[in-house]
């Protein structure tokens, strides 16, 4: 194929394929690379026999991520600061870009993008390929050298991970996630007024010392003093949602896609929060179980597109071995 054309197939294909990437990525700009890097391979490979351009780009695109969220789990963890953006308008606080809110409202919600990365790279791109892309899992187990048994197992175990249990209480488990979700909108807002309606008096918010700088003290109490204190934190508080922590409503805090704290809100009976306890401690994380709210995933896709050609060539051959299942 002539250069000129693929760039132009390219081209035409580029808004589907940063979709799949932001989607198993969950960052525009680890998405913009992992599509950058897809585009180089297929310039320099072999296009003769390939029937299915798209499928082909997209299948090269897919691995490219699948090695991306590899390098996640091998790579130690660094610093929350690390993860902030220099300027106010930067891309790589994705929760707030332009890039990010037109990929959101084609299917997928930023609590999803949370709750997928607790999950394998096996586990996220059988769920994600399949329950938002409507991939078979025929071309789902070809992609990730699995048979289709098996990415369907991976794509159930990753749903039952996203979805979790019914509420006990449904009905005050609806009120609470309203009362978190006000939270959530007036933290991002520095709306000092809601925020005394929606604390108690005596509110007790405690902190990881690993999430504040030195000069703010790990424990505050009073609902103005907690209020005040929101204002140091609207931008973290952009990259937040509301997701389920242990069935419970709570707050994720997840910059470029990576989960990096959350906010257990304890909720009293009269309504008020009572305390709010934000763990950003690595081993205190991974012991919360993070579900989404709502048991929904809409598909951004209602039919296979994607996986439909095998790269060719000696840099897109390269098949990955077979991932962790768990």
């Amino acid at each position: 194929m002539d250069a000129n054309v693929l760039a132009e197939r390219f081209e035409t294909a580029r808004e589907h394929l940063r979709s799949v990437a932001y989607h198993l990525i969950g960052s525009v700009a680890d998405a913009e690379d992992a599509v950058q890097t897809a585009f180089l391979k297929a310039s320099g490979a072999d296009t003769r026999g390939i029937q299915n351009l798209e499928g082909w780009l997209t299948t090269i695109t897919v691995h490219e991520c699948m090695d991306q969220l590899r390098a996640r789990k091998r790579r130690a963890e660094v610093p929350f600061s690390d993860l902030e953006p220099r300027h106010a308008s930067s891309a790589s606080w994705d929760s707030d870009s332009p890039e990010a809110d037109a990929l959101l409202a084609d299917g997928v919600s930023r609590a999803l993008l949370i709750v997928l990365d607790r999950l394998s790279p096996a586990q996220r791109v059988a769920f994600v390929l399949h329950d938002v892309f409507a991939v078979p899992f025929d071309d789902v187990g070809q992609l990730l050298n699995r048979s289709p048994t098996a990415a369907k197992k991976l794509a159930s175990r990753a749903r039952g991970r996203i979805r979790g249990r019914a509420p006990l209480h449904p009905r005050q488990s609806r009120e609470h996630l309203r009362i978190v979700e006000a939270f959530l909108a007036a933290s991002r807002g520095g709306d000092i007024t809601t925020l005394l309606e929606l604390l108690a008096p005596d509110v007790v918010r405690t902190v990881d010392p690993s999430l504040v700088p030195r000069h703010v003290a790990t424990q505050a109490r009073g609902a103005r003093q907690v209020a005040e204190e929101t204002r140091l934190f609207t931008k973290r508080a952009r990259s937040g949602v509301v997701v389920l922590l242990d069935g419970t409503p709570g707050i994720g805090v997840a910059p470029r896609g990576r989960i990096r704290a959350v906010l257990r809100i304890d909720i009293g009976e009269d309504n008020l929060i009572h305390a709010i306890d934000i763990i950003g401690d690595h081993h205190r994380l991974d012991q919360i179980t993070l579900t989404l709210p709502h048991s929904s995933v809409t598909r951004v896709t209602t039919g296979p597109r994607l996986v439909g050609g095998r790269p060719s060539g000696p840099d897109t051959s390269r098949r990955p071995g077979p991932p962790s299942a768990h």
